[in-house]
């Protein structure tokens, strides 16, 4: 029991959560096949797509992706620090050769597409929605903010995956945190 405490504890100093469902080397299209996501749009653009959602296999099938997850839009941390970092550094993500940069919230699509807006971050990042939470939860990347009148929501995490597989994955101890989970840290690991 200690030694899975240690590990665990030493999982957490360093980003990644080994008893998570999701972990570098998962293969994120299996474990989230039945998850998901919806582009950020407008109210107008959701009915003239019949509500339509983006299958996880068309988000990173044969393709290069930075993901974060961030607990929710609108948010203090989330508005300030971590969609920025990644808004200011799309052109060096694009220079690694990433296809995308993908920003997740569990939230209706429809405040994501208002919210990237209002940061003006739309030309830089792909905004998803996660409005049940299917996908963080397929993940094991939620968390309790009830106590924050926020209910169930995303973790603060990133990763790099590729083809579908996961190579870095990043998870915050702490909602309000950027240690970890921020451009610069997952551009260390392309």
């Amino acid at each position: 029991m200690a030694t899975l405490m240690n590990r665990t504890r030493s999982s957490l100093l360093h980003g990644i959560r080994s008893y998570a469902k999701v972990a570098t080397g998962t293969d994120i299209i299996s474990a989230a096949s039945n998850a998901s996501l919806q582009k950020a749009r407008t109210w107008d653009d959701g009915v003239a797509s019949k509500f339509s959602t983006t299958p996880i296999n068309d988000i990173f099938k044969d393709k290069k992706v930075v993901i974060f997850g961030l607990p929710g839009a609108y948010t203090g941390v989330c508005s300030t620090k971590h969609v920025p970092a990644y808004k200011d550094n799309i052109e060096k993500f694009k220079a690694k050769g990433i296809d995308s940069v993908i920003c997740v919230a569990i939230n209706d699509p429809y405040t994501v597409n208002a919210w990237a807006e209002k940061l003006q971050a739309k030309d830089a990042i792909e905004f998803y929605g996660d409005f049940d939470g299917s996908f963080h939860k397929s993940l094991e990347l939620t968390t309790d903010l009830s106590g924050a009148l926020l209910g169930t929501r995303s973790e603060r995490w990133s990763a790099y995956v590729v083809d579908g597989k996961v190579k870095a994955l990043n998870v915050e101890e702490a909602p309000s945190d950027v240690k970890v989970s921020g451009a610069e840290t997952i551009l260390g690991q392309i």
